[in-house]
């Protein structure tokens, strides 16, 4: 149940029952939503069977008018094993249709007027799942970077939020339906090693580079020296013309690049007036009296903000023509970036034409929908085809940047603003993910690079040097627990992660192959002096053992980056420097351990 600015109630679960035999499970229970305007009180029921049956019915009653966006059902269905797979589509009218799974990511909705879909989960059995009691619509939810083809109730061509009259009961019902004999179950034991093998050179690993929020620039500058040792190529650096932002840290961002070397692209959100061109020469007189030489301009209308649901009217803005050609004549030394300053979803429904910029760009948010731990963490699936549908409509020559990146929200194009999180939650459409100060963060890092760089995209931007985002500890305006008690500067394990990465831009990049994908993320590059640096996460809360053939019987040294040591990693921004010999091709790594490998 989702309101009209689309936040999702937690239910209130009372009267859980559950019911087992050796053939069939089920489960009841009554779950309210509530908040101070509205009230819905829901009557479910679950049962399983040994055949592989699944039903989940739902007898709702709203106890008060009930304004809302969507309530009822979501059905989610994997990348994994289904992306660019067969699927049987019934329609609400009787209709049935045979189609795929998009490979591509579809920036509209791929089926609409669902009552069943139906695919083959192994040669000769299907699951087919029936929706009854509404109209079910389909979105790829790898727009927002859910590793998900969501399913979903009230298709949104019709008018919302609506209103469930009170007395009103509703009831809805998803049943899944198993055809065919099963194969034994494979043994996929947690304990089972993952064999990491690397292959040969498959291209060039992208460069690193750091977002620079205008309320974190001078933050940065009092910490340059550990910004030097972060070493990035290249400072995405925010100017926004909505509010003036970003004039009066011109300077700073100049200061920032001369201590670190980084090449600057200015990220320029418009006022969104219909002369951009005055206020570009404005701002350009202003960046060329603050010494400061752009390398890069990526541009950003104000309307382009906010996000267009397909169908509806785009805001009245120039032409891409013209935002371009304003740019170009402002700017007329650096390389020109246009798509999204926000989501890949905003890219796919508004292309940008290539042969008007140098590069394209756009950020990902890995909490839109869903912020547990998995769920974040799965967001890395979506990356390949993000990538692949971003370079079949704009082409393959165009320059592909992506980011500034991070756990956190940084902006939110569904809503008036992101998400309060003062305590410390996983919230989605937060700035605030207490996860960005932790290992997770390392290894999500870690995978995140390893995706990017296989996909062949040129440059990549990870949060900022301090703030939500950072890498860097400063004290702020939110609790940042352990780190607010210690009286000496400080860094984030991302902050390793990052440095040693950065050490990796424009080296060759080695191709990689998993036994067991999913559990594990590396990335593997082969430097100026032939030694692989090789970096491998742990993307799961288990310990799991890495086997490594290309060590063995060779010179090799470890780095861990785990619990045990994160005292050391906190306080030690040399960290990196800290190498032990290693002997042997198998190396243990605790829940969301980094490690990096260099064999000589």
């Amino acid at each position: 149940m989702r309101d009209e600015n689309w936040g999702t109630f937690t239910p209130v679960v009372e009267d859980l029952k559950l019911d087992q035999t050796a053939e069939e499970f089920s489960v009841t229970y009554r779950a309210t939503c509530s908040d101070a305007a509205r009230t819905l009180v829901c009557d479910a029921r679950i049962r399983g069977g040994a055949d592989g049956s699944l039903s989940f019915e739902v007898s709702a009653e709203p106890k008060t008018d009930v304004e809302t966006n969507r309530t009822g059902f979501i059905l989610l269905h994997p990348l994994k094993g289904v992306a660019g797979k067969a699927v049987k589509v019934l329609h609400v009218d009787g209709r049935e249709e045979a189609s795929t799974f998009p490979e591509a990511i579809d920036p509209m909705c791929p089926f609409q007027d669902i009552r069943a879909l139906s695919h083959e989960i192994t040669p000769g059995v299907w699951a087919t799942c029936t929706m009854e009691g509404d109209t079910f619509e389909m979105e790829d939810q790898r727009n927002w970077s859910d590793a998900s083809y969501k399913t979903y109730v009230r298709p949104l061509s019709r008018p919302w939020p609506y209103v469930l009259k009170k007395g009103h009961s509703i009831k809805q019902a998803v049943r899944l339906v198993i055809s065919g004999t099963l194969p034994p179950a494979a043994d996929r034991a947690a304990t089972r090693p993952v064999r990491i093998d690397i292959g040969k050179v498959s291209g060039k690993f992208p460069d690193m580079g750091l977002g620079v929020p205008t309320e974190e620039a001078a933050h940065a500058l009092e910490r340059v020296d550990l910004l030097r040792r972060l070493d990035p190529k290249w400072l995405i650096c925010q100017v926004d013309l909505r509010d003036n932002k970003g004039n009066r840290e011109l300077d700073a961002y100049r200061q920032l690049a001369e201590a670190t070397g980084a090449d600057v692209a200015l990220e320029i959100v418009t006022s969104g007036g219909p002369r951009p061109l005055d206020e570009l020469k404005t701002l350009a007189k202003a960046v060329d009296q603050a010494r400061l030489t752009p390398n890069a301009v990526a541009l950003f209308p104000a309307q382009d903000m906010k996000s267009v649901l397909p169908g509806s009217k785009w805001p009245e803005m120039p032409s891409f023509k013209e935002i371009y050609g304003a740019a170009r004549e402002a700017f007329p030394g650096a390389k020109l970036g246009g798509g999204m300053a926000t989501y890949f979803t905003e890219l796919n429904r508004k292309r940008p034409p290539a042969d008007l910029i140098d590069y394209v760009t756009h950020t990902t948010c890995p909490n839109v929908h869903a912020a547990d731990d998995r769920s974040v963490m799965e967001t890395i699936e979506t990356l390949p085809y993000q990538i692949l549908s971003t370079r079949s409509f704009m082409g393959d020559r165009i320059e592909y940047r992506i980011g500034p990146s991070q756990l956190g929200c940084r902006e939110n194009p569904y809503g008036k603003s992101t998400a309060a999180n003062s305590d410390n939650r996983r919230v989605c459409l937060s700035r605030i993910d207490p996860r960005q100060r932790g290992l997770f963060n390392a290894a999500w890092m870690v995978a995140y690079a390893a995706a990017v760089a296989q996909g062949g995209v040129d440059a990549i931007a990870f949060g900022a040097p301090t703030g939500p985002f950072g890498h860097i500890y400063r004290r702020a305006e939110f609790v940042q627990p352990y780190f607010d008690t210690l009286n000496r500067p400080a860094v984030y394990p991302s902050f390793h992660v990052f440095a040693g990465l950065s050490q990796c831009s424009g080296a060759d990049l080695l191709d990689m192959r998993f036994s067991d994908r999913g559990r594990l993320a590396a990335l593997a590059v082969r430097d100026v002096a032939d030694t692989v640096v090789l970096w491998v996460a742990n993307l799961t809360a288990d310990e799991i053992v890495a086997e490594i053939p290309a060590i063995a019987g060779r010179s090799a040294s470890i780095i861990e980056l785990k619990a045990d040591a994160f005292e050391r990693l906190s306080s030690t921004p040399d960290f990196l420097e800290s190498e032990a010999e290693i002997s042997g091709a198998k190396l243990a790594l605790d829940a969301y351990a980094v490690i990096r490998v260099k064999v000589y």
